[in-house]
């Protein structure tokens, strides 16, 4: 019976000396107090009972939520903030070795290293250059952290809350801006029309005066050719005339100038300048006279 329960305490000793570990921990051993060179996993691990005592450690990425801080800038503005730390542990045996409490000592770090930060900046830089302040954050505490094997990956601010007086500063400003906007959007809508209207106008101008020179151009055109007409009208006349002339011999003549001196004779005026030779007319009558009456 004694050899039994022997045997079965051994089968319990056997299984518990044998560790299973999964990929995202390690397995730091304290073997009768000193801690071993290397910490074990993942995989099986085989542990001495009794003589080891098994520390686990997660290297997975945690975030660590810092609580609203009140912090002093450096213009004497108090000013509440709170933010977020991912961390790494990338040293087991550091963090188990080296520090009581990895993650209570990082926090405590954290809210002094930010009263340090944000005392060195002014409450209008806190306000604005939150980046800045991360990673500053950042460098300080990995500083710190390294040598407890914790890697600070990242610092993200959550929210920064600045004293009522300033809050309201802020949101008289906010609407002093937005007013300032405004009235300079308005301008420049009214800067636009009074252009846009200009060129309306100009426009306009551009195309009465083009429509006037066409009209003067078409009126030019129009009387050109209308006293190309004229003339070609004239001509033909002329040229009528001329035909015409050709076609009237003398006798004809000599009866118009016959019918001209009796117009003459009938009216009242006692003095004629005639543009021909009277002599010759009368002998150029005479002669028409005598072939009429042989």
């Amino acid at each position: 019976m004694l050899t039994y329960i022997l045997l079965g305490l051994l089968i319990l000793l056997l299984l518990s000396s044998i560790k299973v570990i999964p990929e995202y921990q390690r397995l730091v051993v304290l073997r009768l107090g000193r801690a071993l060179p290397q910490a074990k996993g993942p995989g099986l691990t085989v542990i001495i009972p009794v003589v080891d005592t098994p520390i686990r450690v997660d290297l997975r990425e945690r975030i660590m939520e810092i609580p609203k801080q009140t912090c002093i800038t450096r213009d004497n503005a108090p000013i509440s903030i709170d933010f977020l730390i991912y961390l790494q542990i990338v040293d087991p045996l550091a963090s188990v070795v080296n520090v009581q409490n990895v993650f209570q000592a990082t926090e405590g770090l954290a809210t002094t290293t930010l009263r340090a930060v944000v005392g060195d900046i002014a409450l209008d830089d806190v306000l604005s250059k939150r980046d800045e302040i991360n990673q500053k954050l950042r460098v300080k505490l990995d500083e710190v952290t390294h040598r407890w094997g914790v890697q600070v990956n990242a610092v993200e601010i959550k929210e920064i809350l600045p004293p009522a007086d300033v809050q309201e500063s802020m949101t008289k400003q906010m609407a002093a801006e937005r007013n300032r906007r405004a009235m300079v959007t308005e301008a420049e809508g009214a800067k636009q029309a009074q252009i846009l209207r200009a060129e309306g106008e100009r426009t306009a101008r551009i195309l009465e005066a083009e429509a006037q020179k066409e009209a003067l151009i078409l009126q030019a055109e129009g009387q050109r050719q209308a006293q190309l007409l004229a003339a070609e009208g004239y001509a033909l006349s002329l040229q009528k005339i001329s035909e015409a002339a050709r076609l009237i011999d003398q006798n004809t003549l000599l009866l118009q100038y016959l019918e001209t001196l009796k117009n003459l004779g009938q009216s009242t005026s006692t003095k004629w300048i005639l543009p021909v030779e009277v002599t010759g007319l009368a002998q150029q009558v005479g002669t028409l006279v005598n072939r009429k009456n042989p």
